[in-house]
């Protein structure tokens, strides 16, 4: 009987290109997918770590999973991600002995062999170890659409962060295999690569041997980018998450390349300098508007979205409003907004005392979210009556009759600005780039006809 898998993944977009190497390689081993976890003889739990609510899911889930062990008790329980690769001194697995398989991301190259050994009556092919996990190819689900990880770990350590705990210092992949792997999707259709790192646009290339010699940039992430706008067939690139230091003149120009998305994820964290020092973000509140600005300058209609915490240890009303203030004069097209959430091992945990009350934080947070949905829908009334290139990603069909005629559907897709979009269309759409006229735009989503 063939073993069947179930992944649970947790978290950011890192974790999802992940769990798709599991898959891939799970699948090389004889596993197929099971829909649920009812059906699996291995669930896996591909964990985050950045919220205390993320790893409270995870203790609320292997709960459940553990019932299902006692009906069948050769059933696997495994979790990986952030949560197990911070867990330094195993507290958390301790707390959950229904786990099989406990280990940090990078160690997924050994599952093969520990399943192997739980189960050393049933016939496993290729259990072979893999030199790096990166040199897995994911087992991808869109066809059009891929990640790319050319980084995995951070050196920042921003004082509220467990990344580097979690994932370890940073390692940058082969530019080698970076663009190999992005030429092989190329081939078989994919059109929209987005690259993936802790602090993405800090890359250093180990072989900058092979970036070309025509290449512009010395500037080993713009050089990237340049590579990857010469690879025909690739005419969507994003890349997410960078930090502002490494935002220099090159990359900022390399972003001007016909591929890149008209939009860039930049987290500013904290309007206000003391709070950033407290974080260790390495800038100031001046820094960063100058940046915004530059970026303006070279870009002038680029959507800058951000990430921003609130109730920061220390962090005082008057401080706060200065995050506000920031954020009306950059005015972002979407802000990723946090309460702040002490994590143990981390330089804030240590150092600083969580001194904001759980009501004050919320309260902040309704507040920003405020001001950014006042924002967004003032910005987005710009794209009433102009076209944007979009993507199709799903079908929604509508349900609905005018007497016996069924109203088509509406296809949904992001724009080169990362604005959710939909048309009425048909499911022959996913996949393909759709210039979209915009008749009407919302917080979330701009509304309009296919223009042919």
């Amino acid at each position: 009987m063939t073993p069947r898998y179930h992944i649970i993944t947790l978290g950011c977009q890192m974790n999802k290109s992940d769990s798709e190497r599991i898959e891939a390689l799970l699948a090389s081993i004889g596993f197929e997918s099971a829909q649920t976890e009812l059906e699996a003889d291995l669930i896996l739990i591909n964990t985050c770590s950045v919220r205390q609510r993320a790893e409270d899911r995870v203790f609320g889930l292997v709960r459940n999973f553990a019932k299902l062990k006692k009906n069948n008790p050769r059933l696997l329980i495994g979790i990986t991600g952030c949560m197990a690769g911070r867990d330094k001194d195993k507290k958390f697995h301790k707390k959950m002995p229904e786990v099989d398989l406990y280990f940090p991301i990078h160690d997924m190259v050994n599952i093969p062999r520990w399943i192997a050994e739980f189960w050393p009556d049933r016939y496993l092919k290729n259990i072979d170890l893999v030199p790096d996990y990166l040199n897995i190819t994911p087992n991808r689900h869109a066809k059009t659409q891929a990640f790319v990880t050319i980084q995995t770990g951070c050196n920042k350590f921003c004082s509220y962060c467990v990344v580097p705990f979690a994932r370890g210092l940073e390692k940058n992949r082969l530019v080698k295999d970076i663009l190999e792997e992005i030429k092989n999707l190329a081939n078989q259709g994919y059109i929209e690569i987005t690259l993936l790192g802790q602090t993405v646009n800090s890359y250093k290339a180990p072989d900058p041997e092979f970036f070309s010699s025509q290449n512009p940039y010395k500037n080993h992430f713009a050089a990237l980018l340049w590579e990857i706008n010469q690879i025909n067939g690739i005419s969507r690139l994003h890349f997410t998450a960078p930090h502002p230091i490494h935002m220099n003149s090159e990359v900022i120009d390399a972003m001007s390349l016909k591929a890149h998305f008209n939009f860039l994820h930049l987290p500013v964290q904290s309007g206000n300098n003391e709070i950033l020092r407290r974080m260790n973000r390495r800038y100031s509140r001046e820094d960063y508007l100058l940046l915004t600005e530059k970026i303006k300058t070279k870009l002038p209609n680029i959507a800058i979205g951000t990430d921003i915490i609130v109730g920061f240890s220390g962090e005082t009303k008057e401080q706060f409003e200065q995050t506000l203030e920031l954020y009306r004069q950059v005015e972002f097209d979407i802000s990723y907004n946090a309460m702040y959430c002490q994590r143990s091992g981390t330089l804030a945990a240590k150092a600083f005392k969580d001194d904001v009350s759980l009501e004050e934080k919320k309260e902040r947070w309704n507040a920003l979210q405020e001001l950014m949905e006042e924002i967004v829908f003032k910005k987005n009334q710009a794209y009433i009556g102009k076209t944007v290139s979009v993507l199709v990603e799903r079908y929604e069909p509508n349900r609905k009759k005018i007497g016996d005629q069924e109203l088509r559907g509406m296809c949904v897709g992001n724009s080169r600005e990362m604005k959710l979009t939909q048309f009425p269309g048909s499911e022959s759409l996913i996949g393909q780039v759709v210039d979209v006229f915009i008749e009407d735009a919302g917080i979330w989503i701009l509304t309009g006809r296919q223009k042919l």
